[in-house]
């Protein structure tokens, strides 16, 4: 399968290509927003792993623009960044991200991440997308009501 990573960081960059092509995965690379969408119109990747923070155009911005796209809103987006927040996490999946790994993370877990989603149907991805929503959702409300009521006792 042909992936292609976003990220501007060049020894991540590479430390992913290289656990991608350990399992026989073909691999292209942009740094940066502007060279992944153009990467994508060159490249047709089976699956994109997507940084957010990005020099240019941002990855939230490219994977607008890639859901907006009927040659690629379907094509499987995995984001992978230092964003961690509620706010963010569900922001990647009402955009449209296929799964969402916060760094710092596991190579060998990305690489089986990517396992995964591929071997996913675009129905299956989107019934996921919308469960994690909901999901990230409800975890970001109760996190709210706990800040709320810190003088409560917590079970």
């Amino acid at each position: 399968m042909k992936i292609l990573v976003v990220e501007d960081e060049q020894p991540i960059r590479k430390l992913i290509d290289l656990n991608l092509r350990l399992e026989s995965h073909e691999v292209i690379t942009a740094a940066d927003g502007y060279e992944a969408l153009q990467q994508t119109e060159a490249g047709d990747p089976d699956l994109i792993i997507l940084d957010i923070m990005l020099p240019g155009l941002d990855g939230w911005e490219v994977l607008k623009r890639l859901r907006q796209d009927a040659k690629f809103q379907d094509t499987p987006v995995v984001v992978l960044t230092a964003l961690v927040q509620d706010v963010d996490i569900i922001r990647g999946w009402q955009l449209g991200a296929d799964e969402y790994i916060t760094k710092p993370f596991s190579p060998v877990a990305l690489v089986k991440t990517v396992q995964m989603v591929l071997n996913r149907t675009p129905e299956e991805r989107k019934s996921r997308r919308e469960r994690e929503v909901v999901r990230a959702q409800l975890l970001r409300n109760l996190r709210e009501r706990r800040k709320e009521a810190p003088g409560e006792a917590r079970g």
